[in-house]
């Protein structure tokens, strides 16, 4: 893990985040220099210490990429939007989830990010889908090289990721190689879900799990009898309820094994583990729609897998890394124990010799995230390799 700010870890872990998206090492020191004197401030002044530098950078690499476009140099334009968006979404998800200005700067992900795939022409079309009397956002990655209906794997957030953080750590443009789809989703309680239209997250992810699929059936470039699931961090508790209470789902993945989440909030009220994000309590409160700190530990108590893992009938990964600092890795092991009816099970944990020991692998996604690809690539009928000419 790349420590900027030893004192900081959850400074830190946005950081590898970003750099993991994509992020430049000489604009992270350029935006980070000026905070190391805020790196031990309350939460509230640091983090908006915070978004001023890394706004500020985004802004800059706007302005140059308008000149970009003036002169016609639009895949130049495209890499300067594409990395302000990664700065503006680094900024915005550190601020509290009533903080002033938020939904500006989401926005501005949102503008930002959209102008660099259109400009520069990448594989990625934003989808939505009816969902109650609203509708769940997502990207639609597609396999390359492939004629007909395509295998496809959905990808869920965790806690406070987004979908626009996920296609850019790569999984969907490692797997549409391998020649998988992709539908990376900002389900209730993530992304547009929460923030645009107010839909909270759900213990029983199936109630929304059930509309993608059924959304995805009648798509006619996607192979409905060969549609994973993928969940990174909380999605380590979502993607394994999502595939034992949808049978329709031919696979699932585990980035980051969450087993046991209501533990995890116990532990975290005892001060045991690391923090995601500053404003911890208030952003969980917000994701899971509870009033107080009673109602969201009750909800909580739903959030665990015992007693679910084992309704799981198809192939299912469990990965986790070594030295995660927020999810203890026996977790993972629990998962993997009770995958007891699954007829192809595999518990994969990164090491130092691969990389990618913390936490769903953000000091290091590039050869976790290729381990699983090429799983799901195995297991839903990809390939792993250049066809033999």
């Amino acid at each position: 893990m790349f420590r900027y700010f030893p004192t900081n870890y959850v400074w830190d872990l946005s950081i590898n985040l970003a750099i993991e998206m994509g992020a430049r090492i000489g604009e992270i020191e350029e935006m980070c220099s000026p905070l190391k004197e805020y790196a031990d401030k309350p939460d509230a002044a640091a983090s908006q210490a915070f978004r001023q530098t890394w706004a500020k950078m985004a802004d800059k690499l706007c302005e140059l990429a308008i000149e970009d476009e003036q002169r016609g140099r639009l895949y130049s334009a495209a890499e300067k939007y594409n990395r302000a968006a990664i700065y503006y979404l680094t900024a915005e998800r550190l601020q509290g989830a009533n903080s002033a200005g938020r939904a500006e700067l989401y926005q501005r992900v949102q503008t930002t990010f959209r102008r660099g795939i259109e400009l520069g022409g990448e594989n990625c079309e934003r989808v939505e889908i009816p969902y109650q009397d609203k509708h769940l956002s997502g990207l639609l990655v597609r396999a390359e090289n492939v004629e007909g209906p395509a295998p496809l794997l959905v990808q869920l957030n965790g806690l406070d990721s987004t979908k626009e953080m996920k296609y850019r750590v790569g999984l969907p443009q490692w797997l549409a190689r391998r020649g998988i789809s992709s539908l990376i989703l900002d389900q209730p309680g993530t992304g547009e879900a929460i923030r645009l239209q107010g839909l909270h997250a759900v213990y029983n992810t199936e109630v929304w799990a059930s509309k993608v699929v059924d959304w995805l059936e009648q798509r006619d470039d996607v192979d409905a009898s060969h549609i994973g699931c993928e969940g990174v961090s909380l999605g380590g508790y979502y993607c394994p309820r999502t595939v034992a209470f949808e049978p329709r789902f031919a696979c699932g993945v585990v980035w980051g094994a969450n087993h046991d989440w209501r533990d995890v909030q116990k532990k975290r009220l005892a001060r045991e583990g690391s923090f995601p994000v500053p404003h911890y309590w208030e952003h969980v409160r917000w994701v899971w729609g509870a009033k107080d700190m009673d109602e969201f530990m009750a909800i909580a108590e739903n959030v665990h897998l015992d007693g679910v893992i084992e309704k799981i009938k198809v192939p299912f990964l469990v990965t986790h890394g070594s030295k995660d600092s927020q999810i203890p890795v026996h977790w993972a092991q629990r998962t993997y124990d009770q995958l007891i009816n699954s007829p192809k099970r595999e518990l994969k944990i990164f090491t130092e010799r691969e990389g990618g020991v913390q936490h769903s692998s953000f000091d290091n996604s590039v050869n976790a995230g290729q381990y699983i690809a090429d799983w799901v690539a195995e297991t839903l009928g990809g390939h792993t390799a250049l066809p033999p000419h």
